[in-house]
């Protein structure tokens, strides 16, 4: 296996841009027309009871099995935050069996509570790590969340083995990029392609460059954002999609 396609999305836990609708059925839909092998999804709603009282057509289980199904035979969920009625976080659907999971706590202060999902993902024999990361929405706290990135890829995960970290940073002066490049060797896929980071919010008319794909160990053969038609009213965020090989 030497190519490798890999989606990211900020699912806005499954309703539409204003809450207005549930719309995990029509979002089921087009993350399997993405056909990723590898998917990193935010905001994934692990459990919540009045959701399932509330409207006929929400799925009785966790979010990101209903949305795996039988597309996705693998996949994890790091849970994050907390609530009376449930709980959402992070997880990664994969069509290749993973191996070994761990859920990173990086929340910055007590009013966000943000995680970082790494999964060890056996593709053929290579052994691919990825992380899925949701970042909070200020600075200070930003810059915490990089160095425990940092500082988890560093200590966890060996020198030089592929690496792949997407998700919603919330990085709209693009300031990780050069960090995250200097210290682990992974690169932005857009930045490789484009020059920059690719637009993905808000998902009506992309403005700022909130999401990311980053990689190592792989060269990149295209990368989209996957915006209007279909997906309009699915979320909040665009989702990025990129079509990988093994260098």
């Amino acid at each position: 296996m030497t190519t490798l396609k890999i989606a990211t999305y900020n699912i806005h836990k499954g309703f539409s841009q204003f809450n207005r609708r549930v719309v995990l059925h029509e979002l089921r839909e087009r993350l399997r027309e993405l056909d990723a092998d590898i998917l990193f999804l935010q905001e994934v709603q692990g459990a919540h009871a009045g959701h399932v009282q509330r409207h006929a057509d929400y799925p009785s289980g966790p979010q990101h099995e209903f949305l795996a199904d039988e597309f996705w035979a693998h996949h994890a969920y790091g849970m994050n935050a907390t609530y009376d009625e449930g709980h959402h976080g992070n997880a990664i659907l994969s069509r290749f069996p993973i191996v070994q999971t761990f859920n990173k706590d990086v929340s910055a202060h007590r009013f966000e509570s943000r995680g970082l999902l790494h999964c060890e993902v056996d593709m053929e024999g290579l052994r691919v790590h990825c992380l899925c990361a949701h970042f909070g929405l200020f600075a200070k706290g930003k810059r915490v969340q990089m160095r425990a990135l940092v500082e988890y890829v560093l200590n966890e995960i060996p020198s030089g083995a592929p690496l792949l970290i997407a998700g919603d940073f919330n990085d709209w002066r693009n300031q990780l990029s050069l960090t995250l490049a200097q210290e682990l060797g992974v690169q932005d896929v857009f930045d490789l392609q484009e020059g920059k980071p690719a637009r993905s919010y808000p998902s009506r008319v992309p403005l700022f460059r909130l999401d990311r794909i980053y990689v190592r160990g792989f060269s990149v053969q295209g990368c989209d954002v996957h915006i209007g038609g279909k997906w309009l009213r699915l979320s909040d965020h665009a989702a990025l999609s990129a079509q990988l090989e093994r260098q």
